[in-house]
C-alpha cells in the first residue's frame, strides 16, 4: 500500500470537555496519511485513479471547524470516516494536536492517533 500523507493541517475548532474550549475555540493539528494504491493511477498519469490530497485537506479542516465534540477521540474518528469515503482510500492513520490542550504543567503537545481501514 502507498502512503500519501497531508501534515500540519490547523484549524480553529471548539471541542473539549470544558466550557471555556466550547467558547473560546483553540487551534488543532492534524496530520492524515492515507493507504492508496497509486500505480494504476500513475500508470495513466490520472488523478481520477487516485486522492485528490487538496480535496481531503479541505474535508479535514471542515470536520475540525464543524460540529464540536468533547473528545479528540471523536474528532479523529470523524476524521477518519470522511477520509474513507474516497474510493481510493484503503486506510487512513489520523493524528490529532491539541497543543492548547488545558493541562496545567508544562508540555509541548497533545496527540492521539488512530489508524482506521476498509
Amino acid at each position: 500500500m502507498d502512503r500519501v500523507a497531508v501534515r500540519g493541517l490547523r484549524a480553529t475548532g471548539h471541542h473539549g470537555v470544558f466550557a471555556h474550549e466550547r467558547e473560546e475555540g483553540q487551534v488543532f493539528v492534524v496530520d492524515v496519511e492515507l493507504g492508496v494504491d497509486t500505480r494504476a493511477a500513475a500508470a495513466d498519469d490520472d488523478l481520477a485513479l487516485t486522492v485528490h490530497y487538496g480535496e481531503v485537506a479541505e474535508e479535514v479542516v471542515a470536520v475540525v471547524t464543524g460540529e464540536p465534540v468533547d473528545l479528540i477521540e471523536t474528532l479523529a474518528q470523524r476524521i477518519a470516516d470522511q477520509c474513507l469515503t474516497h474510493r481510493a482510500v484503503q486506510e487512513v492513520e489520523v493524528v490529532v494536536h491539541k497543543p492548547d490542550a488545558p493541562i496545567t504543567v508544562p508540555f509541548d503537545d497533545v496527540t492521539l492517533t488512530i489508524k482506521r481501514s476498509r
